[in-house]
């Protein structure tokens, strides 16, 4: 076996057995902090360390889905379907605060309405659909949409001040947008935001370990399905990314 096919082989073992364990913590430390009636009751010290532990077990999954998707966008792996952007952008949305918040399934479940939007503005993110993919299905492979939006939203819930606004628009290129209003990323270290394994040099950038990993992640998915994804910001204005894709032919 060549060294090349040796390495993918290693990633693709790595991946299929980090994916078991992984959702096995997640789950059990979940069961832990929401069934206590079963489990017994925790103490306020018992609850945050196992709140740690669920989200980190979190952004492992994550990294490896992301992993996941870039080696199949790598093979060319597309896969084709119809579907709204609106159920697309609130699954990444929900996917994304989960996973910096591991209690807002629970806060989703109590809603009386059971209104994502809703708890979305009261958490200061704003979602605006326009443009023919308001009414109109997208035809693409809608894991790697999500995915791409899933890590955006999480790179501008980590970094923002208080608000993310996330626009969807286009009548025939899907053009997605999503903007924080954090701290910006100045302009000598923009070059290096889509690197991988990317580490932080001054606390006031926006550019570490995991935001490197994971818009790295996302740029390379976005090259396989033929789009661009752009990057504006400055230092204390806050950061946009634009993302241009063009839809599959049926």
């Amino acid at each position: 076996m060549n060294p090349v096919n040796r390495k993918k082989s290693l990633i693709d073992l790595l991946i299929h057995d980090l994916t078991g364990p992984i959702s096995i913590i997640s789950t059990t430390v979940n069961n832990l902090l929401s069934k206590e009636d079963k489990y017994g009751k925790l103490t306020e010290r018992q609850r945050k360390n196992l709140d740690m532990v669920l989200r980190n077990a979190n952004k492992a999954k994550v990294y490896l889905q992301d992993m996941i998707e870039v080696y199949r966008s790598e093979d060319g792996v597309i896969k084709k379907e119809e579907f709204m952007m609106e159920d697309a952008i609130k699954e990444a949305a929900y996917d994304a605060i989960e996973m910096i918040e591991p209690g807002f399934c629970e806060e989703f479940i109590c809603n009386e309405k059971n209104d994502l939007e809703e708890i979305l503005r009261r958490k200061d993110i704003y979602i605006k659909i326009e443009g023919r993919y308001r009414h109109i299905p997208f035809w693409h492979d809608r894991k790697k949409i999500e995915q791409i939006l899933r890590n955006l939203i999480t790179n501008a819930l980590k970094y923002r001040k208080k608000e993310i606004n996330i626009v969807i628009k286009g009548e025939d290129e899907l053009i997605i947008i999503v903007e924080d209003d954090g701290s910006g990323i100045p302009l000598e270290k923009q070059t290096k935001i889509f690197k991988r394994f990317l580490f932080k040099n001054e606390k006031e950038t926006q550019i570490d370990f995991g935001s490197g990993f994971g818009l790295s992640c996302v740029k390379s998915i976005i090259e396989s399905m033929n789009g661009s994804i752009t990057l504006t910001s400055e230092k204390d204005k806050g950061t946009k990314f634009t993302v241009c894709i063009p839809p599959l032919n049926k």
